[in-house]
């Protein structure tokens, strides 16, 4: 059973995140919430305190076996609090994806390929090259005046992304880019160029594939 040192000490960080939101929260206090409750000789806040102490030392390589290092830490604890940290990575790691190829740009848009319409998206990208977010630009058929830099670039520099890469569907399947292809991405080019913010390549999708033009030495 809960001491009143303990549910005091458990409810001020759960109050706290009803009424001012989670993000309000020190890291702690946050620990705090996922255990419910101290360990005999410390209460809640005093474990939790000593647990981000061990994640500011070595936070990637954290396990079950370096938080029983804890003094008076058992499983059951240490077993919620690394569960947490596991979920948390895994979908930093789905939401922060990284594109080191053309081929890592046709997984994560390949859905396209089967369209019927051609969609023309925009993939924007942080300085480590992680996905920032994918935006569908037009859908219809592709021209230079449909694609403006403007439509292009506007969550880019919004969001201070460091570069672009474009994208959009052959609903023919042909692979091979169309003269208006090579035009719409030429323009992106210089426009990019001016802003700052690099245009790293425009990959064709269809159900067969893609083609690159970065890879391709079209960029």
């Amino acid at each position: 059973m809960k001491t009143i040192n303990e549910l005091e000490n458990f409810d001020k960080p759960r109050e706290k995140l009803l009424k001012n939101g989670v993000k309000n929260l020190k890291d702690y206090e946050l620990v705090a919430i996922l255990l419910g409750s101290g360990i005999k000789g410390k209460d809640v806040i005093k474990l939790s305190k000593e647990i981000i102490k061990l994640f500011q030392n070595d936070f990637e390589n954290m396990d079950v076996e370096k938080l029983l290092q804890i003094r008076g830490l058992g499983v059951a604890k240490a077993s919620q609090i690394i569960s947490a940290v596991e979920l948390s990575k895994r979908y930093l790691i789905k939401q922060n994806k990284k594109i080191t190829s053309s081929k890592d740009v046709y997984e994560e848009l390949k859905d396209y390929g089967d369209k019927k319409q051609e969609y023309f998206l925009a993939v924007y990208l942080d300085g480590a090259n992680h996905i920032c977010d994918v935006k569908v630009i037009t859908i219809g058929i592709l021209n230079k005046s449909l694609v403006h830099p403007r439509e292009v670039f506007a969550f880019a520099i919004e969001n201070r992304c460091a570069s672009v890469i474009v994208a959009h569907n052959h609903p023919s399947a042909v692979l091979e880019p169309s003269e208006g292809d090579i035009e719409v991405t030429k323009r992106l080019k210089k426009s990019g160029e001016i802003l700052g913010i690099e245009l790293l390549d425009h990959i064709i999708l269809s159900k067969n594939g893609y083609f690159s033009f970065n890879e391709n030495a079209m960029l």
